[in-house]
């Protein structure tokens, strides 16, 4: 692995323990120019991770709780009077910074969630007909609690198709859990040190654009993409978009691991957090007990590695 990359992993492994999959996936999508979205239970640690990334990376980092009251210029931002200097002056959104934490998005009125969506695919805002750019990089680490939990509401297809990636925390395993009631974690973020900088994070995204992928390696990628739309058990398959994420956390997992080409393995291992929020299953699917995952395998089995 990439020196920075494991140092960078040795500094969010201070607070997040027995995680390390999550996080290379998390830094893969950083580098690869994506956004994040973690669905879980609370109390599992999705907060501390994009707080650990943003003092690791070196990263200007703000939070935004969602309720049904917020707003959607308490995303972008608002005009206001200023009697000084008699005109009206943007004050910034939450969205003005490095990395958004937007915790619980799907407890937000569907008008907000449209607005932090639509700032996450243009890189700016308008407001009153002037724009403004957000800094760049411009992450965003969004959490969900799993549907049907009291107030929660299902994000559309069409949105969660912005989201480079989607991971699951999980409970950690038993071992690590007894680590994090010891205090061996050193749980405290101001354990966590600067690795790297916003420059440096900028040169690591131009190397992970110049990745070569070979010819017979993106048309299996392709065509993995392809046949989830054509599955008897699914009515909505990868989308183009979901096809150029797929492409892009590939190369970004290859330079991790200190290559400049992708390898069948790098595909594979982001498959999953790529594709299983893009997938919707159809009624037949359903009734016959079929989840995501199976689908997935089914792919998986169905196209042969190059």
């Amino acid at each position: 692995m990439n020196n920075s990359i494991l140092e960078i992993s040795n500094e969010i492994s201070k607070v997040i323990v027995g995680k390390d999959d999550i996080i290379k996936q998390v830094m893969a999508a950083i580098f690869a120019g994506g956004h994040v979205l973690l669905e879980d239970v609370p109390g599992v640690g999705k907060t501390t991770l994009a707080l650990a990334f943003s003092r690791a990376l070196s990263l200007d980092y703000r939070r935004i709780q969602f309720t049904p009251d917020v707003l959607p210029s308490d995303v972008v931002g608002f005009s206001m009077f200023n009697k000084k200097i008699n005109d009206f002056e943007f004050r910034e959104g939450a969205a003005m910074c490095n990395i958004l934490l937007a915790d619980e998005i799907n407890r937000t009125s569907p008008k907000t969630q449209a607005a932090l969506l639509e700032v996450m695919e243009e890189g700016k805002v308008t407001v009153d007909g002037v724009t403004h750019f957000l800094p760049d990089p411009f992450i965003v680490i969004a959490t969900q609690n799993p549907i049907g939990y009291v107030g929660t509401q299902k994000l559309p297809e069409s949105q969660l198709d912005r989201f480079m990636i989607k991971l699951s925390m999980g409970y950690p395993d038993k071992k690590s859990e007894m680590d994090i009631y010891n205090g061996r974690s050193n749980a405290s973020l101001e354990k966590v040190n600067e690795v790297i900088n916003i420059d440096e994070i900028k040169s690591m995204r131009e190397k992970v654009e110049r990745v070569y992928i070979e010819d017979s390696l993106l048309d299996y990628l392709v065509t993995l993409v392809r046949n989830s739309r054509e599955n008897q058990y699914v009515s909505l398959g990868i989308s183009p978009r979901g096809g150029i994420a797929l492409i892009k956390m590939s190369k970004s997992m290859a330079f991790m691991d200190n290559r400049d080409y992708v390898v069948p393995e790098d595909i594979l291992s982001c498959l999953e957090a790529v594709s299983l929020h893009r997938i919707v299953l159809n009624s037949k699917a359903k009734a016959n007990g079929y989840t995501e995952i199976d689908i997935l395998n089914e792919l998986k089995e169905s196209v042969k590695i190059p």
